[in-house]
């Protein structure tokens, strides 16, 4: 869908400068995620990358400046690219969002006392860490390749699982399932794994930008199937609905 779009941007130097300004937004907010999670996976309190908050504020111009360039294309063009600007601004307010939960893992990192451990869940919880970085650099690499829908189906294919395993995580320590953990530990590791999910899930809408129309973004295709039960799928359906990125 993204790929139809860009031959509209490429018509206005404006909307082609704020489409590239959206991947760069993106690649900004992926280093942004790897700060972060270094800052409480890897790093004493005392050594937090601060950094990330100056990156959240260049995010937040590049998104004020992809809204002024689409509202400015839209009130001379009218109605007639309304469909490319709103996908445009929807995918900036993903990003926007994403870079507000990596502040949030910073401030994690800042009141957890030393670097966070996953104890027993720590094989899921760096399986969900690699998978959100692939997703962001696969992702970037589409959106700077002019939107292959292919391997934006092959995104959402394999990583659906992600948002699923991070509800059962979070499940799992509300039961106290891991009776060796700190409850400052549990309740850490709980909000890591929600605001995991949260990325996970933005990361997935804007993916789902480049395979459907606006009306449809945050819905996974039909024709996508879901993969094993074991990677958070189910069994594929004839009749099955599409589904909502679980946020």
């Amino acid at each position: 869908m993204l790929r139809e779009l860009l031959s509209v941007f490429k018509q206005d130097s404006k909307l082609d400068q704020a489409y590239e300004e959206s991947y760069e937004m993106l690649s900004l907010t992926r280093d942004m995620y790897l700060k972060s999670r270094k800052s409480l996976r890897e790093s004493n309190n005392v050594d937090l990358d601060n950094e990330v908050f100056s990156m959240d504020k260049r995010v937040n111009k590049f998104e004020k400046n992809v809204r002024r360039s689409v509202l400015q294309h839209l009130s001379v063009r009218g109605t007639q690219d309304l469909s490319s600007g709103l996908i445009l601004v929807s995918v900036i307010i993903d990003i926007e969002r994403i870079g507000d939960y990596t502040k949030n893992i910073i401030d994690l990192a800042a009141n957890h006392p030393g670097r966070l451990e996953g104890g027993e869940m720590e094989r899921d919880l760096q399986r969900i860490e690699g998978a959100v970085e692939d997703i962001f650099k696969r992702l970037i690499n589409c959106l700077k390749n002019g939107g292959n829908e292919k391997e934006a189906e092959a995104i959402l294919k394999e990583y659906f699982w992600v948002n699923p395993v991070c509800d059962q995580m979070v499940n799992n320590l509300i039961k106290e399932s891991y009776p060796d953990l700190s409850s400052g530990e549990a309740v850490t590791l709980a909000m890591y794994f929600r605001y995991l999910k949260r990325i996970s899930a933005h990361l997935q809408n804007i993916t789902t930008s480049l395979t459907n129309p606006f009306h449809k973004i945050g819905f996974v295709p039909k024709r996508i199937k879901k993969g094993p039960p074991e990677a958070g799928g189910s069994p594929d359906s004839e009749n099955e609905e599409e589904r909502e990125v679980d946020l």
